[in-house]
């Protein structure tokens, strides 16, 4: 290994030791993926030791690059080298591997585990949000260092991925390279580790593609590296390969490494077996003899070798002292953005920074997807860290920061291109853009919202699921929320999609009944920084008159007493988006039959579901039990508030192609219903 510069002896020995390691991980616990975090452990530490700028005493320092494991189930991969690196992991947190309460559990956890960037596991999500990342990067850049001429920049740094075969062959990650090649981000780097097997054995059973060619396509550099003649990484070349890669600034690029899964194993390398079940006591002691370790120690890792693998602490901590030094002259020569970043880094807001948000005039109809639009480029006035835009929909969704110029590189020849735009064009693209806002969360400098139509929420969830699970401040807009969009007809009309999003845990999922509760709901959503969908319609829907409704405080506590019955009410009616204009108007007609009714509008089931029990019986007393929900979509989710003597007006089946009058009128969303709904129930 002499080639590589400042290699040594030592080096060789770190990575036979990291091999045992993961071996030893899997072994103890009885399951777990030994196979690729035997193969990739000189692959990742080549990587942190000599090119990855990090500082394992801060792993929050924004000058850091990224890494993310994408095939997350060689998460000994990472463990390994967070140890060696010094990131607070430590050999008894390798012996807990995969058990309660460890910090090595068996997949990377973000917000777990010190030095993990992202959740991963679900393959091509790490792919697709590497892409995220490095988009945020440069909207960084031109947010707070725009005036640099020399061609870097304190905000520029690098995305490092290791992927597998599984992740290239994920659908998600495919969206995303196509983008990342039109972005021409120069500062991703995503090493493929070409190892041929997977659970079902030779990936060729369904994987023949020329994957090279197929990114080349894309607009990707491609770096092949081979195997050596024995089967293990080639090092050398490889480290040649990483120094092209992030010299590359105009291009993604993939590096296509050959490894031998399991390697040196006697006879579980390049075998499926290897890649997800333990080798065995036998295989293990064999596979240490041809690593020149001592077959009967098991997690041994000499001190010497672990002192010298943590030299990467000071090179860390060296590279650190200078960027702070560039650091300092950068607050000197442009406060006013300093100041812009010490407030985001505190996850603060300007003072007056919703003193734009509108107020729509009462009476006027108004769609509330228009009205977010209105919201969305108010705050981005006072909010210059606000960037987004939808899957090819923007003036459907009302997704466009007016003026903000198409975030495209600078070698576009795109009108409006300018590759500090806040405008994010993510083609048909919804899953990769879940997937690409969760990365620009992660980056953690900006606030990014993104849009679709309801109905499409199904081709983003895994990516919507991984921001609950990271509790990751993500917007998502999505409107065309019901059978209100009219002709397009059932494929676009959303029935189960509502409850389907309320299923997932740690999202908020937001339908306002008209254009001020809009405002009163992403004026909730900036303050809250918790991952979260908008429900907006297509339609015009009635704004209320505050000074005879409830007050639009009630929203940011998910329901509230939105019309208050005459008298001690006998019935609630309850309903969210534009079924809550129905549910007045059917009151109205209830009160003049002789029968007092309250109408709650119930903007998020989340916030309510938060609220204190007092609340929650203040809107909905436990002594009225005639409760009617109006929603249009699946009734499911809405038994906890109408209780067992209540009934739900819904949607069980598709919807149809008409006008959203005639769909409302012909699926029994009309007074005439609810009334005798009411009726029945208080019968």
């Amino acid at each position: 290994m002499s080639t590589i510069a400042n290699w040594s002896k030592e080096d060789d020995l770190v990575i036979a030791h990291a091999r045992a390691l993961a071996m030893d991980a899997v072994q103890k616990v009885g399951n777990g993926h030994p196979g690729t975090a035997m193969s990739l452990a000189p692959v990742a530490y080549l990587l942190f030791q000599h090119h990855l700028i990090h500082d394992p005493s801060d792993p929050k320092w924004i000058g850091r690059d990224r890494f993310i494991l994408s095939c997350g189930h060689s998460s000994m991969t990472l463990y390994t080298q967070l140890f060696l690196s010094g990131y607070g992991l430590e050999l008894k947190d390798l012996q807990e591997f995969r058990t309660w309460g460890s910090l090595t559990p068996g997949h990377p956890e973000f917000a777990h585990t010190a030095g993990v960037e992202m959740t991963t596991g679900p393959l091509g999500q790490g792919v697709s949000t590497a892409v995220g990342m490095a988009m945020a990067a440069r909207f960084e850049r031109g947010l707070f260092d725009p005036l640099t001429t020399d061609g870097s920049s304190l905000f520029d740094h690098n995305v490092w991925v290791i992927c597998s075969d599984g992740d290239l062959q994920e659908g998600v990650s495919s969206e995303a390279a196509s983008l990342a090649g039109t972005q021409a981000l120069g500062n991703l780097n995503v090493i493929y580790d070409d190892n041929r097997i997977s659970i079902e054995g030779d990936t060729h059973v369904t994987f023949t593609e020329d994957v090279s060619a197929r990114y080349r396509a894309y607009g990707w550099q491609v770096i092949e590296v081979s195997a050596l003649s024995n089967g293990d990484v080639d090092l050398v070349n490889l480290d040649k390969a990483m120094t092209q890669a992030a010299a590359n600034l105009k291009q993604p690029t993939m590096v296509r490494l050959k490894t031998v899964i399991a390697w040196p194993a006697p006879h579980a390398q390049g075998t499926a077996k290897s890649h997800g079940s333990a080798l065995g006591a036998e295989e293990i002691a064999a596979t240490k003899v041809e690593l020149g370790l001592n077959p009967e120690e098991h997690f041994a890792f000499p001190q010497s070798l672990l002192d010298h693998a943590r030299l990467v602490k000071k090179r860390g901590a060296a590279a650190r002292g200078q960027w702070d030094k560039k650091f300092d002259s950068w607050k000197k020569a442009q406060p006013d953005r300093a100041k812009t970043l010490s407030r985001v880094l505190s996850q603060q807001l300007p003072s007056d920074w919703d003193s734009l948000i509108p107020s729509f005039e009462a009476g006027k109809e108004i769609a509330t997807r228009k009205a977010s639009g209105d919201v969305i480029n108010a705050l981005a006035q006072k909010l210059p860290e606000m960037w987004g835009g939808s899957a090819d929909l923007a003036d459907s969704n009302n997704t466009t920061i007016e003026g903000g110029a198409s975030f495209l590189p600078a070698s576009s020849s795109m009108k409006d291109a300018n590759p500090y735009g806040r405008i994010i064009h993510f083609g048909i693209r919804e899953h990769a853009m879940g997937s690409i806002l969760n990365g620009i969360a992660l980056s953690g400098l900006t606030k990014a919202f993104a849009g679709t139509f309801a109905v499409f929420s199904d081709y983003m969830r895994p990516a919507v699921r991984l921001a609950a699970l990271m509790k990751l401040p993500s917007t998502f807009v999505w409107t065309h929320d019901s059978i209100g969009l009219g002709e397009d007809g059932p494929t676009h009309q959303p029935v189960e999609h509502f409850a389907a999003l309320r299923a997932i845990p740690g999202l908020d999922v937001i339908r306002p009944a008209d254009a001020n509760e809009v405002a009163a709901a992403w004026r909730v959503i900036i303050q809250r920084r918790n991952a979260c969908g908008i429900l907006l319609s297509r339609q015009n829907l009635p704004v209320f008159d505050r000074t005879q409704y409830g007050s639009l405080d009630g929203v940011a506590r998910g329901a509230y007493i939105l019309k208050e019955a005459s008298s001690a009410p006998q019935v609630i009616l309850m309903a969210t988006g534009s079924e809550v204009s129905l549910a007045v108007t059917s009151a109205q007609a209830l009160e003049a039959s002789g029968i007092p009714t309250r109408v709650v509008s119930v903007p998020c089931f989340e916030w309510f579901n938060e609220q204190t029990q007092a609340y929650k019986d203040q809107v909905l007393p436990p002594s009225i039990k005639a409760r009617v929900s109006i929603e249009a979509g699946i009734a499911q989710g809405w038994r906890d508030y109408v209780g067992d003597n209540g009934a739900s007006i819904s949607l069980e089946h598709y919807g149809a192609s008409a006008s959203a009058n005639v769909l409302f009128k012909e699926f029994g969303f009309t007074v005439e219903n609810v009334i005798a709904t009411v009726k029945k129930i208080l019968s």
